[in-house]
């Protein structure tokens, strides 16, 4: 941590000194959609590309922060936080550090319970001002969580420059509050998890209840796998449409069948449902109980029998999503049905859906066709040409210089 050169974004638009680099990568869940804010499970996995920001000292209270892909600077005091001021892009930023100024009176909420950790000691009375300057190779509305990877790069960033005693599951908490009253977003705390859990060559498998983390050897490597990501560039913001109303949609049947969240609820429990609940709300439900149960599936078959016998299940996760909670699209869903036509071993969407990326796990031999394959067919299909990359499972936040 010796590199303290000035990175040339940062020293065009602040002339402070630079005090550390911090990043956070992106993710991709290899499974368990729409079930965190369920208290259910999940099982994604840190990737190879982050978000960084460099950070200097002020000797007032503004945050001020810059982008390398925006211009102008965003700032505000922090003797001024306030959710319902903050917009854009800059309110991920902004939002981290409200959400650290109302932790300890959030101890109590079921994230922050779970995440332990003695949130009382953070105070930012007497904290100073930082410029912050934002870089990120995370596409932004594909489905890779480019928001958390800003959150949690920032997250880091503030606890150790303000030397706050917070644990990474804290953190992830923080991020959660951040986006769902900041932002707007109704998510669940997989998404920051994931970027800060994460570790090389491995998937955390979080309980979305107790935030119970552990890591799962993925094997890709070992087994010539890899995994490849269709951008397909349609665009989701999950601060709006879809996302809010099947969020909706679950609490109205969790209430119906009387239990506080479907993670309550397994498959034995769907043939009441069917006698209590009207047609979409049943195939809400079901998607979110069968995709539990998908996870936790795919968890044991990767200790028992190694990624290769996980496919059957990442094609079921797909069409449960495109059929029962209805958020997929004709892009996601071409993309999902060539690369399994393609020889990949299983293949779905993921990511909060409405767009995005599917991800396919592919053996490393079959990877060049089965890319060609998803291209041509999309040239044919007449939509926008994909963008079609590997990723890998990578470290999560960490200091940088």
């Amino acid at each position: 941590m010796t590199d303290t050169t000035t990175p040339q974004g940062f020293s065009e638009v602040f002339d402070t000194e630079v005090a550390g680099r911090w990043s956070a990568p992106g993710r991709v869940n290899l499974i368990g959609e729409h079930t965190d804010y369920n208290d259910g499970f999940v099982l994604p996995f840190a990737i190879d590309r982050r978000t960084t920001v460099t950070v200097g000292r002020r000797d007032d209270r503004l945050l001020r922060v810059a982008s390398s892909f925006e211009a102008g600077v965003h700032e505000i005091s922090l003797d001024d936080l306030d959710p319902h001021s903050m917009s854009g892009w800059s309110a991920y930023v902004f939002g981290i550090a409200w959400a650290l100024s109302v932790a300890h009176d959030r101890a109590d909420s079921p994230s922050f319970a779970a995440a332990g950790g003695d949130l009382s000691t953070i105070d930012l009375s007497g904290v100073g001002g930082l410029d912050l300057f934002v870089e990120s190779e995370v596409p932004v509305g594909a489905g890779l969580s480019s928001s958390a990877a800003l959150e949690c790069s920032v997250a880091v960033a503030l606890a150790e420059l303000w030397s706050l005693d917070v644990n990474r599951s804290a953190l992830a908490a923080v991020g959660q509050l951040s986006e769902n009253e900041a932002v707007g977003a109704p998510t669940g705390i997989m998404d920051q998890s994931a970027s800060l859990l994460g570790r090389a060559d491995s998937g955390v498998f979080l309980d979305c209840r107790s935030l119970d983390a552990d890591v799962i050897d993925l094997g890709f490597a070992a087994a010539g796998l890899e995994v490849l990501v269709v951008d397909t560039h349609v665009e989701h913001a999950h601060a709006t449409g879809g996302y809010v109303e099947r969020r909706a949609s679950c609490e109205k049947g969790a209430a119906a069948l009387g239990v506080d969240s479907l993670r309550d609820l397994d498959a034995d429990d769907l043939g009441r449902a069917e006698e209590v609940l009207d047609d979409e709300t049943l195939r809400r439900v079901r998607h979110v109980v069968t995709e539990n149960q998908r996870v936790l599936d795919t968890v044991r078959t990767l200790r028992t029998d190694g990624p290769r016998a996980i496919g059957h299940l990442l094609d079921a996760s797909h069409v449960s999503m495109r059929d029962d909670f209805e958020i997929s699209v004709p892009e996601l869903d071409l993309a999902v049905a060539t690369a399994q036509a393609s020889g990949a071993v299983g293949a779905r969407m993921t990511g909060g859906g409405f767009g995005g990326s599917a991800i396919a796990l592919v053996p490393t031999e079959a990877r060049h066709d089965v890319e060609a394959a998803i291209v041509a067919a999309f040239a044919e299909a007449g939509h926008t040409a994909p963008t079609v990359f590997t990723v890998h499972a990578a470290e999560g936040a960490r200091r940088d210089a």
